[in-house]
Protein backbone atom coordinates (compact mmCIF):
# COMPACT_ATOMS: atom_id res chain seq x y z
CA UNK A 1 0.00 0.00 0.00
CA UNK A 2 1.44 3.55 -1.06
CA UNK A 3 0.66 6.70 0.98
CA UNK A 4 1.12 10.28 -0.43
CA UNK A 5 2.89 12.51 1.83
CA UNK A 6 1.43 15.76 1.91
CA UNK A 7 3.24 18.42 2.58
CA UNK A 8 1.30 20.82 5.26
CA UNK A 9 -0.03 24.20 4.45
CA UNK A 10 1.81 26.33 6.41
CA UNK A 11 4.94 24.68 4.90
CA UNK A 12 4.20 25.80 1.31
CA UNK A 13 5.00 28.82 -0.41
CA UNK A 14 2.80 30.66 -2.28
CA UNK A 15 2.02 34.06 -3.76
CA UNK A 16 1.59 35.43 -0.65
CA UNK A 17 4.38 34.20 1.30
CA UNK A 18 6.67 35.35 -2.28
CA UNK A 19 4.82 38.90 -1.97
CA UNK A 20 6.14 38.80 1.74
CA UNK A 21 9.64 37.68 1.15
CA UNK A 22 9.54 40.53 -1.83
CA UNK A 23 8.39 43.33 1.04
CA UNK A 24 10.88 42.41 3.61
CA UNK A 25 13.80 42.74 1.16
CA UNK A 26 12.68 46.03 0.10
CA UNK A 27 12.24 47.39 3.48
CA UNK A 28 16.42 45.69 4.10
CA UNK A 29 17.67 47.58 0.86
CA UNK A 30 15.44 50.78 1.71
CA UNK A 31 16.88 51.32 5.03
CA UNK A 32 20.18 50.89 3.73
CA UNK A 33 20.09 52.96 0.98
CA UNK A 34 18.77 55.51 3.49
CA UNK A 35 21.18 54.87 6.43
CA UNK A 36 23.54 57.79 6.60
CA UNK A 37 27.35 57.20 8.16
CA UNK A 38 28.67 55.82 10.98
CA UNK A 39 30.35 58.66 11.93
CA UNK A 40 27.57 60.13 13.95
CA UNK A 41 27.12 63.35 12.03
CA UNK A 42 23.23 64.29 11.53
CA UNK A 43 22.54 65.52 7.93
CA UNK A 44 20.78 69.02 7.79
CA UNK A 45 18.44 70.57 6.31
CA UNK A 46 15.87 67.42 7.55
CA UNK A 47 12.22 68.75 8.22
CA UNK A 48 10.34 67.72 11.03
CA UNK A 49 6.35 66.67 10.77
CA UNK A 50 5.50 69.64 12.37
CA UNK A 51 8.92 71.28 13.60
CA UNK A 52 11.55 73.75 12.13
CA UNK A 53 14.32 72.48 9.74
CA UNK A 54 17.13 70.97 11.64
CA UNK A 55 20.18 73.39 11.63
CA UNK A 56 23.47 71.39 10.43
CA UNK A 57 26.01 70.32 13.39
CA UNK A 58 29.12 71.65 13.20
CA UNK A 59 31.73 68.70 12.65
CA UNK A 60 35.39 68.56 13.92
CA UNK A 61 37.95 69.41 11.22
CA UNK A 62 39.92 66.05 10.98
CA UNK A 63 43.29 66.50 12.55
CA UNK A 64 46.39 67.11 10.98
CA UNK A 65 48.90 64.12 10.58
CA UNK A 66 52.05 63.39 9.13
CA UNK A 67 52.43 61.83 5.34
CA UNK A 68 54.09 58.58 6.99
CA UNK A 69 54.91 57.54 2.78
CA UNK A 70 57.12 61.30 2.99
CA UNK A 71 59.15 59.63 6.28
CA UNK A 72 62.06 57.81 6.50
CA UNK A 73 60.96 55.25 9.09
CA UNK A 74 64.29 54.01 10.70
CA UNK A 75 63.81 50.15 9.75
CA UNK A 76 66.18 48.06 8.60
CA UNK A 77 64.28 45.97 5.72
CA UNK A 78 66.73 45.27 3.03
CA UNK A 79 64.74 44.56 -0.64
CA UNK A 80 61.20 44.83 1.67
CA UNK A 81 58.78 47.92 1.75
CA UNK A 82 58.02 49.41 5.18
CA UNK A 83 54.13 48.99 6.01
CA UNK A 84 52.30 51.76 8.47
CA UNK A 85 49.75 48.78 10.02
CA UNK A 86 48.33 51.17 12.66
CA UNK A 87 48.66 54.76 12.86
CA UNK A 88 47.39 57.51 15.34
CA UNK A 89 46.84 61.15 15.59
CA UNK A 90 46.45 64.25 18.08
CA UNK A 91 48.13 67.37 18.97
CA UNK A 92 50.47 67.15 21.64
CA UNK A 93 51.13 70.36 23.05
CA UNK A 94 50.01 72.62 20.07
CA UNK A 95 51.81 70.44 17.74
CA UNK A 96 50.37 67.47 15.38
CA UNK A 97 51.63 64.75 16.23
CA UNK A 98 51.23 60.87 14.14
CA UNK A 99 51.95 57.86 16.19
CA UNK A 100 52.73 54.33 13.98
CA UNK A 101 53.17 50.77 14.41
CA UNK A 102 55.27 49.73 11.25
CA UNK A 103 56.95 46.47 9.92
CA UNK A 104 59.19 45.41 7.36
CA UNK A 105 56.65 43.97 4.82
CA UNK A 106 57.97 40.05 4.33
CA UNK A 107 56.70 37.62 1.89
CA UNK A 108 55.46 35.41 4.71
CA UNK A 109 54.47 35.77 8.26
CA UNK A 110 54.38 39.09 10.07
CA UNK A 111 57.49 40.56 11.52
CA UNK A 112 57.76 42.86 14.45
CA UNK A 113 56.56 46.00 14.66
CA UNK A 114 58.42 49.48 15.36
CA UNK A 115 56.36 52.30 17.05
CA UNK A 116 57.38 55.56 16.24
CA UNK A 117 56.11 59.48 16.78
CA UNK A 118 56.43 61.71 13.93
CA UNK A 119 56.06 65.59 14.75
CA UNK A 120 55.46 68.35 12.57
CA UNK A 121 58.79 68.20 11.21
CA UNK A 122 58.54 64.88 10.01
CA UNK A 123 61.67 63.28 12.06
CA UNK A 124 60.70 59.84 13.77
CA UNK A 125 60.96 59.18 17.43
CA UNK A 126 61.75 55.85 18.02
CA UNK A 127 59.34 54.60 20.81
CA UNK A 128 59.20 50.79 20.58
CA UNK A 129 62.05 49.04 18.77
CA UNK A 130 61.14 46.35 16.44
CA UNK A 131 64.03 44.16 17.91
CA UNK A 132 61.46 43.51 20.77
CA UNK A 133 59.65 41.31 18.41
CA UNK A 134 56.20 42.32 19.50
CA UNK A 135 53.29 42.86 16.60
CA UNK A 136 51.07 46.11 17.97
CA UNK A 137 47.63 45.32 17.88
CA UNK A 138 46.02 48.64 19.10
CA UNK A 139 47.73 52.28 19.39
CA UNK A 140 45.82 55.49 20.87
CA UNK A 141 46.80 59.21 22.00
CA UNK A 142 45.72 60.21 25.07
CA UNK A 143 43.88 63.31 25.97
CA UNK A 144 46.38 63.39 28.98
CA UNK A 145 49.44 63.36 26.79
CA UNK A 146 50.21 59.52 27.33
CA UNK A 147 50.01 57.37 24.32
CA UNK A 148 48.78 53.57 24.98
CA UNK A 149 49.01 50.74 23.14
CA UNK A 150 48.43 46.87 23.05
CA UNK A 151 50.69 43.94 21.71
CA UNK A 152 51.28 40.36 21.15
CA UNK A 153 54.70 38.98 21.89
CA UNK A 154 56.76 35.61 22.97
CA UNK A 155 58.08 34.79 26.43
CA UNK A 156 61.16 32.88 24.67
CA UNK A 157 62.69 32.35 21.87
CA UNK A 158 61.38 28.61 21.58
CA UNK A 159 57.77 29.99 21.32
CA UNK A 160 56.54 29.26 17.94
CA UNK A 161 56.45 32.72 15.89
CA UNK A 162 52.39 31.80 14.70
CA UNK A 163 51.31 31.60 18.50
CA UNK A 164 52.24 34.31 20.53
CA UNK A 165 51.55 33.57 24.13
CA UNK A 166 51.84 37.14 25.86
CA UNK A 167 49.62 40.10 25.62
CA UNK A 168 51.46 43.54 26.56
CA UNK A 169 49.64 46.69 27.34
CA UNK A 170 52.14 49.47 26.90
CA UNK A 171 51.84 53.16 28.10
CA UNK A 172 54.51 55.96 26.97
CA UNK A 173 54.65 58.89 29.02
CA UNK A 174 56.40 62.08 28.65
CA UNK A 175 59.42 62.66 31.20
CA UNK A 176 61.17 65.95 30.61
CA UNK A 177 62.29 65.97 27.14
CA UNK A 178 61.99 62.11 26.31
CA UNK A 179 59.52 59.79 26.26
CA UNK A 180 59.15 56.99 29.25
CA UNK A 181 57.98 53.24 28.29
CA UNK A 182 56.47 51.75 31.01
CA UNK A 183 55.00 47.48 30.11
CA UNK A 184 52.99 44.88 31.36
CA UNK A 185 53.12 41.55 30.56
CA UNK A 186 50.38 38.87 30.72
CA UNK A 187 50.11 35.18 29.55
CA UNK A 188 47.81 34.77 26.69
CA UNK A 189 45.25 32.20 28.09
CA UNK A 190 45.33 29.19 26.11
CA UNK A 191 41.72 27.29 25.38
Amino acid sequence: MVTERRIPGHARSGLKHWALVAAGCAAVVGGALGATSATGAVTGGQRAADGPVAEPVPTASPLPEADLAKVRLPLECGPFPVAVSLKASAVLDGEPVTVAAAHCRADMGTPPDGVFLVGADGAPVLLLPDADGLTVTELAVRSDGSIRGKARGYSSPDVPRFSPDLQVELVWTRSGGAWAKTETRTPVQSA
